[in-house]
């Protein structure tokens, strides 16, 4: 069948515009700022050789990938009683990429788009035919493996390497074709890395519109704000049946965990923690594949800006379905995909070229080094992502990230502290309108404990802080409500 003629690679001039991250990608690019860290994490990870050519614009377009897999990424099969755990499913033999998402990032830094394309889009597949897009990667792997064993290599590790390089490269030559930008880099998970990542960061909170019950994804999740992690988040993103917009409308779950699992790592005590930075090395370098030519030192210094929230996550235009012989297929029309993806781009670049021209908050007066203070918060308020927007403004005043998480319902807000640190807690709760502070033995020398009641007034932060994340939790009515990195919006 004829395939269209590749679209140019198109120059995305000034854009302020990640990772994410799939989250793998993130602990990898953030903790990749010290050397010595760096050099840990990469020397266990596994390399493909994917990428081909360059390009000279101003931004990185990177693949991250969500593979169905029972291997890990050295191709070892996981444990019977690992698969089960997982609810993986019987083994079909076929790989499935079941999460396909093009993240576009500026390399001067600044806000990122992440476009999700639904895995059943109806595509022109190149050396292949039209299917849809998640049997780019396991068709041509399969072929390309049958080829392999035909010329004679024997040894299956390398027959499953090579042909995994040729349905990794076929998927990324298809992502370009259908959205007109070229892929820079590449980054996969399988099931393994995704259950050991929510476990090693201590879960993820969510939050859902109404209960659910599905024995075909083992999800069973009760309505509201809640914390998941391993098996239940692995539900969490791959339920697809009983939900109002089946696949798309696990995209949406799918873009409000990693917008959930960015911002936990990003605003909690993860990174500052050897226990959880040693289990997030290790879920990474266990199943992740990345490109063999990514600098991932450099690409740390140009995502910095996620850590203020700074990601959108859309889904590309589709026109409809229909049924054919690939089954039940999601229609796409790429020049349609390709003008969506330019405007949304440049709509960051003006955006963020505007905020930069917004001028400066006043700078907030703290009599203490705040940089020797770390500030762990707790959120009792019945204000979803209330603890990370408080996180937030603390790194803002220069004070260290601690743990950022959940608790019981608390009807006070207080700062406790240790010690001679009163003059620090005191600051910290002057920046929160003046709540209480309280010495507590149980809190550790130079830390400062946030706990959040239903007393907190959101609005004693300042507006750049201030965001969708600091407002209750509501199912939006009309449109759907914009997933970033900053908030917990709930979902079907």
């Amino acid at each position: 069948m004829a395939t269209r003629d590749p679209k140019p690679r198109r120059t995305v001039k000034q854009r302020l515009q990640l990772v994410l991250v799939v989250a793998s990608v993130l602990v990898m690019v953030l903790t990749g700022t010290a050397w010595g860290l760096y050099r840990d994490i990469t020397a266990g990870i596994t390399t493909t050789n994917v990428i081909a050519g360059g390009d000279d614009d101003d931004s990185d377009n990177i693949l991250l990938v969500g593979v169905d897999s029972r291997t890990d990424a050295q191709g070892n099969p996981l444990p019977p009683s690992l698969q089960r755990l997982l609810s993986s499913g019987p083994d079909s033999g076929v790989l499935n990429s079941d999460t396909i998402i093009l993240l576009h990032v500026p390399k001067d830094g600044g806000a990122a788009v992440a476009f999700s394309i639904p895995r059943d889009s109806y595509v022109n597949i190149p050396g292949y035919q039209r299917d849809k897009i998640n049997a780019a990667y396991p068709a041509t792997k399969a072929l390309a493996a049958q080829q392999l064993v035909a010329q004679g290599v024997k040894d299956p590790k390398q027959v499953d390497a090579e042909s995994s390089q040729k349905g990794r490269s076929t998927l990324i030559q298809t992502v370009e074709d259908l959205t007109g930008l070229h892929v820079d880099h590449y980054a996969e998970i399988n099931l393994l890395g995704f259950y050991n990542l929510t476990e090693a960061i201590g879960g993820v909170d969510v939050c859902l519109k109404a209960p659910v019950n599905d024995p075909l994804s083992g999800a069973h999740f009760k309505a509201g704000p809640q914390t998941i992690s391993g098996a239940a988040a692995l539900a969490f993103v791959r339920q697809r049946h009983g939900l109002p917009e089946g696949d798309m409308s696990r995209i949406r779950r799918q873009q409000v965990f990693l917008a959930a699992v960015a911002d936990k790592i990003l605003s909690s005590g993860t990174l500052t923690n050897p226990g959880k930075l040693r289990s997030l090395i290790s879920a990474a370098q266990q199943a992740l594949v990345i490109d063999s030519g990514w600098d991932l030192l450099s690409f740390a210094q140009q995502a910095s800006d996620i850590a203020a929230g700074n990601l959108e996550f859309l889904t590309i235009p589709t026109t409809g379905t229909e049924s054919n012989s690939r089954g039940d297929v999601v229609l796409v029309n790429p020049a349609q995909v390709t003008t969506f993806v330019d405007q949304r781009i440049e709509e960051q670049q003006r955006a963020a070229e505007e905020e930069q021209k917004a001028p400066p908050l006043p700078p907030a007066r703290i009599d203490v080094i705040a940089s020797r203070y770390v500030v762990d918060v707790q959120n009792g308020s019945n204000l979803t992502g209330m603890a990370a927007a408080v996180a937030r403004r603390m790194r803002e005043l220069d004070f260290v990230s601690g743990t950022v998480d959940n608790t019981g319902p608390t009807p006070t807000s207080v700062v406790r502290y240790t010690g001679s640190d009163r003059q620090a807690a005191q600051a910290v709760a002057d920046q929160l309108g003046g709540i209480p502070v309280q010495s507590e033995g149980g809190v550790t020398p130079g830390h400062l404990v946030v706990l959040l009641g239903a007393d907190f007034n959101p609005a004693t932060l300042p507006a750049a802080a201030d965001d969708a994340q600091a407002r209750p939790v509501a199912a939006p009515s009309g449109a759907a409500a914009p997933i970033t990195a900053a908030g917990v919006p709930c979902v079907d």
